[in-house]
């Protein structure tokens, strides 16, 4: 491969993802930079992966607040809540594969919402349970809001 094609990855990412598009399309695949893309691959699943937990997490985080300080609710927290559900949506939608392990996500980011909770309200952590209280259905569910509607959400 030559210097030039070999280099813009480490220099210009964009123009290194143009070209491989372009060589893919053009079916010149003895050209391509496969270490590289198989990288760039791996580095994308490992991202959205990332983001599905980060967004839990903070969707729990918001849920939390929602149901144990309901007098603090605000606009801020719902289009939090919606926008959390939407991207994770999104993101379930382009990659149904991922959806088996949403399950272990809540489990693994119920920690560390409970702490960012904890933080966030400067309530006492024995207000919050130390089990997860939302099932994954209601958590993304869009039309469940704790303490409103929580025994419509778990039938």
């Amino acid at each position: 491969m030559d210097d030039h094609l070999d280099t813009d990855y480490d220099t210009d990412l964009l123009l290194w993802t143009n070209r491989q598009v372009e060589l893919l399309r053009t079916k010149k695949f003895d050209l391509l930079d496969l270490d590289n893309i198989i990288s760039e691959l791996e580095y994308q699943v490992r991202k959205d992966k990332r983001e599905v937990m980060h967004r839990l997490i903070g969707l729990m985080t918001h849920l939390l607040k929602y149901k144990y300080q309901p007098q603090r609710i605000s606009a801020s927290w719902t289009r939090t809540i919606i926008g959390h559900r939407r991207e994770i949506t999104g993101i379930l939608h382009d990659m149904p594969s991922l959806r088996p392990a949403i399950d272990d996500y809540v489990a693994n980011g119920y920690p560390k919402a409970l702490r960012d909770a904890i933080r966030e309200t400067r309530l006492p952590g024995a207000t919050f349970p130390k089990e997860n209280p939302f099932t994954v259905q209601q958590i993304l569910d869009e039309d469940f809001w704790p303490g409103e509607n929580e025994k419509a959400a778990e039938t």
